[in-house]
């Protein structure tokens, strides 16, 4: 598999807090990759860097942020406007060639044509968290990275979240994701991250992480418990 994306050595410092170190992994095209780790693992540090909102302290990313798209766990998007309104406006903050032709291919690929019209406020959770990721889709990138996508959804909204970033993968689109969720991380990921105070300790298929731990540890939370207390987390 080729790489869409890499991540070589990158390390982030905050004064003396260390938030991540000598962090290295690599996607392939159209793999799905999940991000989990404590609270302070450094999950969201990892994802600004790859999307080149934040600069590495140390370390290289192989993609021009240029080239992947980046969502935010807060939508960045304005409620007073409308869905078509708030992707007009973000492909004109993006430069794209063709503004017109970029808002009417995600309105389609989003399933939102029908809600072009209407004012981001009014809309589910869902169907604003599939604006906000329209939005990390306008320049067409190759690489998407979501910051705790499905946070705020209920269960038939994450579904169909699931179900359209799947759709994006099986086109090509290699997607990084964060998330506090393992049962989800495990449903939906070729493979995992685990992070843990700044240090990549694991990275493989959910199946190697049972493997991993061993045992008849069958439950994928357990087993991710359990491999982080192993290690002293």
């Amino acid at each position: 598999m080729s790489a869409a994306l890499a991540a070589d050595a990158v390390s982030k410092r905050y004064g003396e807090r260390e938030a991540l170190r000598d962090v290295s992994f690599s996607a392939g095209a159209g793999e799905t990759i999940a991000v989990i780790g404590p609270n302070g693992a450094g999950k969201t540090t990892l994802l600004s860097i790859l999307g080149g909102v934040q600069r590495p302290t140390s370390g290289t990313v192989s993609r021009d942020p240029r080239e992947v798209g980046w969502v935010p766990q807060q939508a960045a998007v304005y409620g007073k406007l409308t869905v078509e309104e708030n992707l007009r406006l973000f492909a004109r903050l993006e430069k794209v060639r063709d503004p017109d032709e970029a808002v009417a291919r995600m309105l389609d690929q989003t399933g939102l044509r029908d809600r072009a019209g209407d004012e981001l406020g009014t809309l589910s959770g869902g169907n604003r968290q599939r604006v906000n990721i329209a939005v990390g889709l306008l320049a067409q990138p190759d690489v998407l990275l979501l910051d705790e996508p499905s946070s705020s959804l209920d269960p038939r909204q994450r579904e169909r979240l699931w179900e359209f970033v799947g759709g994006l993968a099986r086109a090509g689109t290699t997607v990084v994701f964060t998330t506090h969720n393992v049962q989800e991380a495990e449903r939906y990921a070729d493979r995992v991250l685990v992070l843990a105070d700044g240090e990549l300790l694991f990275a493989g298929s959910p199946d190697d992480l049972h493997a991993e731990v061993g045992g008849d540890q069958r439950d994928f939370e357990a087993a991710f418990v359990r491999f982080l207390h192993e290690r002293g987390h």
